[in-house]
């Protein structure tokens, strides 16, 4: 079978498009969803990857009153939701690196969230305090990833903690006040001088062992080495002079900008990262949950309560604030626990309705759920589910390796590395932002490995064993629908395949061709 598609194929696949695989809006209602569409999107959000015929089958025929609420509980239990969580976060630490040694990270980063995660209570507090505090060699320290990212920078690991954490950009008052917010620059280089003390010291060893993230309380004299580095010798957080900064700066005695909570000149690192992580983390700062509230909210119903998943403050005004303040408490009241949090939000009526586009003027946040394209772990296991394929198989289908500035070509760990590469996005983004691309495209449709896991020719391929076993051109169109897609095909879908099958000819390239059309559809690529 061709790698590319041929005119022939890419006309079908719009005609299947077009016959009911793009996602679009509800009605104005917006009814409640399927249980189809409840246990396809449930799995996804939770566990990274859709049911299994067997699965989806067994859903539509429990009666249960409560099997949605016990299917929720149940991927809640699953190891995997600790897996795709640690992936979601470490996106949202490692696509704000400033450098890109950090790269390196992301496996330690993934072993310490899933061991946060994985546990009965998923305590978010315990999280951002382990990540705030951190210690020690990277590679063995997952929870150092956000100082790294930044490579230790002061004014760097600040704006990450209070991006993460709080939700508040306070980096935009560094150079200047906020033009839009209430921030002073002096707030901004107040919180910064909690972090002057963090120290990425150099060891031996290679890659991430090479490092160790330590304190450092003792004033280093300046060399000839690098006697104008601003690092070395401050045991203080200086403001630069605003108009010269060859001058000397202002000392900077360390402040919360949310609480006002402030310590003494003098005070060491361990004291000062404590105090932070506590202030950060602590129920007088409300903004602690409502970013994790906001920011879950957003990427299980599709919409958040602010413009930004991580540009909120006090300055903005939520949409449907009742409601946001009702998930925050629960959320305190259950001590943080993330668990907690994801149960609440999907037993929400929003959650569990129909979709509706999120430029539909007519709704409401926080009435119903909107189309999400897929992250690209979830991708990738869906690309791996759909085909019966393992990683292994497909170790050809990414890119390569990107390209550094300096024109050499990174390694790529592994295939889901690679395929990461090419459909990854900055969970920060804006949801409109977050759109497909020539080259994701080129990928699920030229790429060599899946075209090869699409052949109907190979015997050892699931295309090649489901027309061998199942002669019934009807069944089989249904089995590729529920494999793909997690549902069953509409009767205007199976008109369309069956009318491919007829003037195709060839009834093993005609199922090739419908499941190609399946798997580059909308549909496939989104969560709805």
């Amino acid at each position: 079978m061709a790698s590319a598609p041929s005119p022939r194929r890419v006309s079908l696949a719009a005609l299947l498009v077009a016959t009911g695989w793009v996602v679009a809006a509800a009605a104005p209602a917006t009814p409640a969803c399927d249980d189809a569409t409840f246990l396809r999107r449930a799995m996804l959000d939770l566990v990274g990857r859709q049911p299994a015929p067997d699965e989806l089958a067994a859903f539509l025929v429990d009666a249960a009153p409560k099997k949605r609420a016990e299917l929720v509980d149940r991927l809640l239990a699953d190891p995997a939701w600790a897996r795709n969580w640690a992936r979601y976060f470490r996106d949202v630490i490692l696509y704000r690196r400033s450098d890109e040694r950090a790269i390196a990270m992301a496996g330690p980063l993934e072993t310490f969230l899933v061991g946060q995660l994985d546990k009965p209570a998923a305590r978010w507090d315990r999280i951002a305090r382990d990540m705030i505090t951190a210690r020690g060699v990277p590679s063995e320290h997952g929870e150092t990833a956000i100082i790294m990212a930044q490579m230790g920078e002061t004014a760097d690991v600040a704006a990450e903690v209070s991006r993460v954490f709080t939700g508040v950009q306070i980096q935009c008052a560094q150079c200047h006040d906020h033009f839009t917010d209430r921030w002073k620059r002096n707030q901004f280089h107040q919180f910064a001088a909690f972090f002057p003390r963090i120290e990425i010291s150099p060891r031996g060893g290679q890659g991430l062992d090479r490092f160790e993230v330590a304190s450092r309380d003792v004033e280093q004299r300046r060399n000839g080495k690098n006697p104008d580095n601003p690092r070395r010798g401050h045991l203080e957080h200086e403001m630069p002079h605003i108009d010269d900064p060859s001058q000397p700066g202002t000392v900077m005695r360390p402040r919360f900008f949310l609480t006002s909570h402030s310590l003494p000149l003098g005070t060491s690192d361990t004291e000062r990262r404590r105090t932070v992580a506590r202030l950060v983390t602590s129920d007088d700062n409300p903004w602690f949950a409502r970013a994790i509230v906001n920011r879950v909210w957003t990427e299980l119903v599709g919409d958040g309560f602010y413009d930004g998943i991580d540009d909120i403050g006090p300055d903005r005004e939520p949409r449907s604030p009742d409601q946001l303040a009702d998930l925050c408490r629960g959320f305190v009241a259950a001590n943080h626990d993330l668990k907690s949090l994801f149960r609440a939000v999907m037993a929400t009526p929003a959650y569990a309705s129909a979709v509706r586009s999120r430029s539909d003027a007519a709704r409401a946040v926080g009435e119903s759920s909107c189309p999400q394209r897929l992250r690209a772990d979830q991708l990738f296991s869906q690309v791996l589910a759909a085909l019966d394929l393992d990683e292994a198989s497909i170790a050809g289908g990414g890119n390569g390796g990107e390209r550094s500035k300096g024109g050499r070509r990174n390694q790529v760990a592994s295939p889901r590395g690679a395929f990461n590469q090419v459909f990854g996005y900055d969970p920060g983004l804006p949801r409109d932002e977050i759109v497909g691309s020539i080259p994701q495209a080129l990928l699920l449709m030229n790429s060599q490995p899946l075209a090869r896991a699409i052949d109907g020719e190979r015997q050892a391929t699931l295309l090649g064993r489901l027309l061998r076993g199942q002669p019934d051109d009807r069944a089989l169109a249904d089995d590729l629908h529920v494999r793909t897609l997690a549902r069953h095909a509409t009767p205007a879908e199976i008109v369309v395949c069956l009318n491919h099958v007829r003037d195709a000819g060839d009834r093993a390239e005609a199922f090739e061709d419908i499941f190609w059309a399946l798997v580059n559809s909308a549909e496939f690529i989104h969560r709805k």
